[in-house]
């Protein structure tokens, strides 16, 4: 009554189904992993560009410095980027209208932060889907189990606890991997959209105060 030997003894179905939410579950557990490495280092990336934008240095040195560390710089940055070069092609160009030079920074930073969001969001759609599907799974091999050990029963002229007992621990593991898959895939998936939730709000709170500055030397 191992679970190993449950596993072993279960009918092909079942063992089908354990297979897939095994997989399932490695893979959630290493999107968990990725994500959470991802996570943070997107936090710390823009802890840091926030302290280099505040701290009242040459936004020219700190565009440079955000196009050639574009890769370790962050997603802020990134969107400054794309924001402050749009500004300087609009400014130098003649007979444009304050307001659509910043409009026009604006789009380019709007455009950079969707690509970023999509970066950072990626992924937790699968886990989402593993903390509602899995348990279904599990539960459909339970079921499975259960029908074919009582099937079992219509062959033994006396149907007892003990010869029920085994087919319906097989099943029951079933539903036990699910929930083992599920549960940490929900758990991740509220953590990373609360983190990445707030990453948006400063993202945006960003754009608006760097509107708010080219807006003002537009002047």
């Amino acid at each position: 009554m191992s679970i190993l030997h449950l596993i072993l003894d279960a009918s092909a179905v079942v063992q089908a189904v354990m297979a897939l939410l095994a997989g399932v579950s490695f893979m959630s557990w290493y999107y968990i992993f990725m994500k959470t490495f991802a996570v943070r280092q997107a936090r710390e990336q823009t802890d840091g560009f926030e302290r280099d934008f505040w701290s009242g240095g040459d936004l020219n040195q700190l565009y440079e410095s955000a196009v050639h560390g574009r890769n370790e710089s962050g997603s802020m940055a990134r969107i400054f980027e794309a924001g402050f070069r749009e500004f300087t092609k609009l400014r130098g160009q003649k007979n444009l209208d304050p307001k659509d030079v910043v409009d026009g920074s604006r789009r380019a930073m709007r455009a950079t932060y969707q690509r970023e969001m999509d970066g950072l969001e990626a992924h937790l759609a699968f886990l989402a889907s593993v903390g509602s599907v899995s348990p279904y799974v599990g539960l459909f091999g339970t079921v499975w189990g259960i029908m074919h050990a009582f099937r079992g029963l219509s062959n033994v002229g006396q149907a007892t606890l003990a010869s029920v007992a085994p087919g319906i621990a097989e099943a029951l593991v079933a539903t036990a991997i699910g929930l083992f898959a599920a549960i940490p895939a929900v758990l991740a998936y509220n953590r990373f959209s609360h983190d990445i939730d707030r990453l948006s709000v400063r993202y945006e709170s960003f754009m608006e105060e760097f509107s708010n500055i080219i807006q003002r030397q537009m002047r």
